[in-house]
């Protein structure tokens, strides 16, 4: 398997994964020329495509979807936004997975504050990939879809200090800090400690608040879990850049 981001962070999101058989976006948040752009960086062609699958309605995650004349796959409850402007819709149910070629696509409920946001686990070939780029609080269901995995990408989106202490208005803050909003570098180590596992191979740091954190602050909250645990010979971690392709993963 071949993965990296496109795009990560409230002005857009992408996450490219490949196999053998099959190329998919999650998520299609900036536009249709940008993804083209950066996936040629890549080696890839849009028309290699086999399908979109997006995370929630939020425009950051389906700027281009209107546009993709790609079978492209949202929640049921999220097809009412779409089906009269996606050319080549699909639906999924948020607790039910589904195959896309040779791609296992494990959809789950998480916390955020949208109409049916999903994380998703995509298994293909003996390996695994963990995906929550929007989530509020953790659960239990949360861990359990994401254990096991080979890769992670995982939501660190600020920091509480630099947020208590940022230019954005109070009721802006509490919704980001809040059990349906984004998670803080603390909580989403938290998550990183509690997923570790001897399989484990990359850590993808994911949408980072431009204002609220800063990268080589996220990324020394990750490395102390690894070293923590003695992990971090084992584990790479990547901070993926908000407007440029990032580090292609291969497993």
């Amino acid at each position: 398997m071949r993965v990296c981001t496109l795009a990560s962070g409230s002005s857009g999101n992408s996450l490219y994964i490949e196999t053998e058989n099959t190329k998919v976006l999650v998520d299609a948040g900036i536009s249709m020329r940008q993804i083209n752009l950066r996936l040629e960086t890549i080696g890839v062609e849009l028309s290699e495509i086999d399908a979109v699958i997006t995370t929630h309605e939020h425009s950051d995650h389906t700027h281009a979807i209107k546009r993709l004349n790609i079978p492209t796959y949202v929640t049921s409850a999220t097809t009412h936004l779409w089906k009269d402007t996606v050319n080549q819709l699909e639906e999924f149910e948020s607790d039910t997975a589904f195959t896309i070629k040779d791609l296992l696509v494990t959809p789950f409920s998480v916390p955020h504050d949208a109409l049916d946001p999903v994380g998703f686990s995509i298994q293909s070939n003996g390996y695994k990939i963990g995906i929550v780029t929007d989530i509020g609080s953790v659960t239990a269901l949360v861990k359990e879809r994401l254990k096991n995995s080979d890769i992670l990408l995982i939501e660190f989106n600020h920091d509480s200090e630099i947020l208590l202490y940022s230019h954005y208005p109070w009721d802006l803050k509490q919704r980001i800090k809040g059990r349906l909003g984004h998670l803080s570098n603390t909580q989403a180590s938290e998550l990183l400690h509690d997923l570790l596992h001897q399989g484990l191979k990359h850590v993808i740091l994911g949408h980072l608040s431009q204002v609220n954190n800063r990268p080589e602050v996220a990324f020394q909250s990750a490395s102390k879990v690894l070293k923590k645990n003695g992990a971090e010979s084992e584990v790479s971690i990547t901070v993926a850049p908000r407007k440029t392709v990032g580090e292609v993963l291969q497993i």
